[in-house]
C-alpha cells in the first residue's frame, strides 16, 4: 500500500525538476490551476486524508456505514473515476507557490507521513471510518489508498496543463 501512494508522490518530485518557476505559476485562463496551483492541491489534500488516517486509527467509535457505490467501486478498482471535479473554492482560492522548494518540502513531508502511518492502517480497526462526501464511509487503508487515488487523478490534469505551457512557449 505504501508504495503506491509514495511511488507516485515521488513521480511528483521527479516531475517536478522540468519546470522553472514561471511554468509552475502560468495560467492559461483565470478560472484554470496553474501546474504549481495543482501541486499545492495534491499535497493539501494528501495531507487531508493523512489527518482522516490518523483520525482512523486512534479511533474507538466503530461507524456501521460503508462505502457509497461510487466509493466501492473507485476503491476496489484503485482508480478515482475520470471526471472533473468542480469544487466549490474558485481557482484562485489556492494560492500559486512562492518557490519550487515550498512544493519540494509539502511533497516530503507527505511522504515521510505515508511512511509513518503506512505501519499503523493494518493494524487500526477497519470499523473506525471517517465519511468522505463523494465515497462515504472510509476507514484508515481507504483513506490511505486515496492518497494515491487522488493524486493520479491529477496527472491527467497535469497533462492537459503541460499542453497549454508548451502552446503558450512559456520556459
Amino acid at each position: 500500500m505504501l508504495n503506491d501512494s509514495s511511488a507516485i508522490i515521488e513521480q511528483y518530485m521527479r516531475n517536478l525538476d522540468r519546470y522553472s518557476i514561471e511554468q509552475l505559476r502560468f495560467k492559461c485562463k483565470e478560472n484554470v490551476w496553474s501546474v504549481g496551483q495543482m501541486y499545492i492541491h495534491v499535497i493539501e489534500v494528501a495531507n487531508e486524508y493523512i489527518g482522516h488516517i490518523e483520525t482512523c486509527t486512534k479511533a474507538t467509535h466503530e461507524e456501521p456505514e460503508g462505502k457509497t457505490e461510487d466509493g466501492t467501486k473507485a476503491l476496489a478498482e484503485k482508480e478515482w473515476p475520470n471526471i472533473r471535479v468542480k469544487l466549490e473554492e474558485p481557482p484562485n482560492a489556492i494560492c500559486n507557490p512562492e518557490s519550487k522548494d515550498e512544493i519540494i518540502a509539502g511533497l516530503e513531508q507527505v511522504l515521510e507521513k505515508l511512511a509513518y502511518w503506512a505501519g499503523y492502517v493494518y493494524e487500526s480497526n477497519p470499523a473506525c471510518k471517517v465519511r468522505h462526501g463523494w465515497f462515504g464511509w472510509l476507514n484508515a487503508r481507504d483513506w490511505f489508498e486515496m492518497v494515491g487515488m487522488h493524486s493520479w487523478h491529477h496527472l491527467r490534469q497535469k497533462a492537459k496543463l503541460d499542453e497549454k505551457l508548451a502552446e503558450a512557449g512559456i520556459r
